[in-house]
């Protein structure tokens, strides 16, 4: 880690290799895109169950969640316009704790985080095309692979072209989205009872533990959006734009989440969602869509998650393989990870072996199991990367912030705490998958210690004499 002058305009100059292709609305675009998913149709449901079967109170949940996740965006907005780097909360990291616990947080997401991600995301996609056409199930892992390496080529040819499929697909999924919502809204003849709570009114204490894990389900639905600080170094004007991306795209999902779920309240009759619910069917938003456009709401629906997942996928294989460059760079990874493409200034080594990984994984029976491993230890890296604002503003008192967290520090502790809370939840609900998730990052630190310490040292030494 370096404290000197040289190192600080180092973290901050916008200079790069790599070319600063994406725009602000590309930038709301990776983010949006990766956010807004098929989750859209379903957990509306499960906001629903936990809140009580309260419709006011399930709307006032989504917006909890959203006001969670932008104080959680505009700390990742202050570090991400400080440090316009490559890498992501990687990066954070590094300069606030130190080399081991960013490789750690790299390490897992490179295994299985990153990776799994993505071939959840292909495996999903090849599902919802099978619920337009029926298309057999090894026929669907095809297409799931297909689908990985199509869009990893793409995004090798250059961030501007992987920035504008994702703009397109972006504005498309929306389309359908946008035709459920306002049909819902202005042609939806029930009229919600958004003060009634089923039942006798729960006690105080009682009623904010129900609002705390009905705003866990909205952080599903949200999640996503940390994913544009990895592409740091290919923004146009990131100082401005990271911030300005983050607080809109995060603030416009909220917005949406709240109308839609509003909007399928207006359509669908109450006494059909608790049926629906009780019944183990979550898809409200599906079922809207059916009761507003007959047999076609099926089409829409499936053509809205055929191009919400496809922009998922999108903005994740775009986004993902940075993280893996920037630790390469560091000396802190295999050297060729490192390694730009000649012509198009992508980390086309790093993107490779992503898609590879994801590979493996689409074709595991134990998917699901290898992508929950690192759950606990993502939140523990998420909290500790918040609280690294308040370590970098000491540490680096003098550096330049274009963006400041509002109200400091009252948001960055309010979200440790949140994530303390989350962290404690887990460990007491699945103990078992706490300490399988710990395994991968102590291996982390074991490969770093054997294999790249040295070479990351040497990698310091020779910043500081530059």
């Amino acid at each position: 880690m370096t404290t000197n002058s040289s190192a600080m305009n180092n973290l901050q100059t916008e200079q790069t290799e790599m070319r600063r292709e994406v725009t602000l609305f590309g930038g709301i675009s990776v983010l949006a895109g990766i956010m807004i998913g098929s989750g859209i149709f379903y957990i509306g449901a499960i906001v629903l169950q936990r809140a009580g079967m309260s419709p006011g109170l399930s709307l006032l949940v989504w917006l909890i969640g959203g006001i969670v996740t932008l104080l959680s965006g505009i700390c990742f907005a202050e570090l991400g316009a400080m440090i316009p780097r490559a890498g992501g909360y990687y990066v954070y990291l590094r300069e606030a704790y130190g080399e081991r616990i960013a490789f750690m947080c790299g390490f897992g997401n490179f295994t299985l985080s990153n990776p799994g991600s993505i071939a959840a995301l292909a495996v999903a996609f090849a599902a919802a095309l099978n619920s337009l056409w029926t298309i057999d199930p090894m026929m669907q892992k095809v297409i799931a692979v297909g689908t990985v390496l199509l869009l990893t080529f793409i995004n090798i040819r250059g961030v501007g072209l992987g920035s504008r499929l994702q703009n397109v697909f972006m504005v498309l999924k929306l389309l359908p989205i946008l035709l459920i919502l306002f049909a819902g809204l202005f042609f939806g003849t029930e009229s919600p009872d958004l003060f009634m709570m089923p039942g006798e009114m729960p006690s105080f204490g009682t009623l904010m533990s129900m609002i705390g894990f009905a705003v866990i389900a909205t952080l599903w639905a949200y999640e996503g959006w940390t994913n544009l600080n990895n592409i740091a170094e290919e923004i146009k004007n990131p100082k401005r734009n990271i911030p300005l991306s983050l607080i809109l795209a995060i603030t416009g999902v909220a917005i949406l989440y709240v109308l839609f779920n509003y909007s399928i309240f207006r359509v669908v009759p109450y006494d059909k969602i608790v049926a629906m619910v009780e019944a183990d069917n979550y898809y409200l938003g599906t079922e809207a869509a059916n009761m507003l456009f007959g047999d076609a709401g099926m089409i829409i629906v499936g053509t809205a998650m055929v191009l919400a997942i496809f922009s998922s996928l999108n903005g994740c294989i775009l986004a993902f393989p940075r993280m893996t460059y920037a630790m390469a760079r560091d000396g802190s990874f295999f050297k060729p990870l490192g390694k730009l493409h000649p012509v198009y200034k992508t980390p086309m080594n790093a993107q490779l072996v992503s898609a590879a990984l994801a590979i493996v994984l689409i074709l595991s029976r134990t998917l699901g199991e290898l992508t929950s491993l690192v759950a606990l230890c993502g939140m523990i890296f998420h909290g500790m990367t918040f609280f690294s604002v308040i370590v970098l503003r000491h540490k680096y008192p003098t550096m330049e912030r274009p963006y400041k967290v509002w109200f400091y520090p009252i948001p960055i502790l309010l979200i440790c705490a949140i994530m303390i809370g989350l962290i404690a939840n887990t460990i007491i609900n699945d103990p078992f998958t706490v300490v399988l998730g710990f395994v991968v990052p102590l291996l982390g630190l074991l490969l770093y210690e054997v294999m790249f310490r040295k070479s990351h040292e040497a990698y310091v030494a020779e910043q500081n004499k530059q």
